[in-house]
């Protein structure tokens, strides 16, 4: 495990406190943003019970390959458009069955995260941007304590109360685990006729909590089917007002690791 994430430059992890504020989309995004950039990346999914990278880069049907009896390849993302490279390591690539329930335990999670950290070939990589389930349990818990240093946390929410609660918990458990908060992304934020959650909370709380603001998403449509059809939003409409929010944010998370971020050694 030392031995692979030596080869990382920088580590970022996505949190967010409660389901449903959009994570998984923020990392895809993200993740594909990099490669964009010329940069290699590996976005490593540790979602065990609900892992949708897969199906948003539209590599649901691709099965991990053996290249030895101790190293697996992680999946390419072929994208002619991208300058730099981008490979993904998600139980949905193991070849479960897409309806089929992953009823385990806190060991077998945790077991499976270790492997990937171990036994994926990941390279040398610019980037590894880790999505993580929601909340501050298990899972977040084994990324912090076996990816170290740990460049820094990424936390997405929204902007309604009960989601920025959460988001404070988050925060708080980068502190108590001495990670980094590069900052906070505001999602789902209304957006001219389109008005569900309000705007501006994740701003209040980022100023709030004296954590960097990366930015906010306003809720597009074309999100939601570009994530449902495999196809990455930022790729198919960057010159939206939300592909170019998307961008600001990158370039913000960017900016912030090649200056502030540790190396990995």
């Amino acid at each position: 495990m030392r031995e692979r994430l030596a080869l990382v430059r920088h580590r970022v992890a996505v949190m967010s406190g409660k389901g449903g504020v959009g994570k998984s989309t923020v990392s895809a995004n993200l993740a594909w943003g990099l490669a964009r950039a010329g940069r290699r990346v590996g976005l490593l999914d540790t979602d065990i019970h609900g892992p949708n990278l897969p199906l948003m880069l539209g590599i649901s049907d691709v099965r991990f390959s053996a290249i030895s009896e101790s190293e697996i390849e992680p999946v390419a993302v072929s994208d002619a458009s991208l300058p730099g490279t981008l490979h993904v390591a998600s139980v949905a690539n193991i070849g479960y069955g897409d309806d089929t329930a992953l009823i385990w335990r806190g060991p077998m999670k945790l077991g499976l995260i270790k492997q990937f950290l171990a036994d994926v070939a990941w390279g040398e990589l610019d980037y590894l941007v880790i999505d993580t389930p929601p909340g501050t349990g298990d899972e977040a818990l084994t990324i912090g304590q076996f990816i170290k240093p740990m460049t820094g946390i990424v936390i997405v929410t929204t902007p309604q109360e009960v989601a920025l609660l959460d988001a404070r918990k988050s925060v708080d458990f980068a502190a108590q685990m001495k990670i980094p908060v590069i900052g906070i992304v505001e999602n789902m934020a209304d957006s001219g006729d389109v008005a569900v959650f309000g705007s501006g909370g994740g701003e209040r709380a980022a100023r709030e909590l004296e954590m960097p603001f990366l930015g906010r998403i306003g809720m597009d449509p074309r999100i939601v089917t570009c994530g449902d059809g495999g196809r990455v939003f930022l790729a198919e409409y960057p010159d939206s007002p939300a592909g170019e929010q998307f961008s600001v944010i990158l370039e913000g998370i960017t900016t912030w690791c090649e200056r502030s971020g540790k190396d990995g050694a």
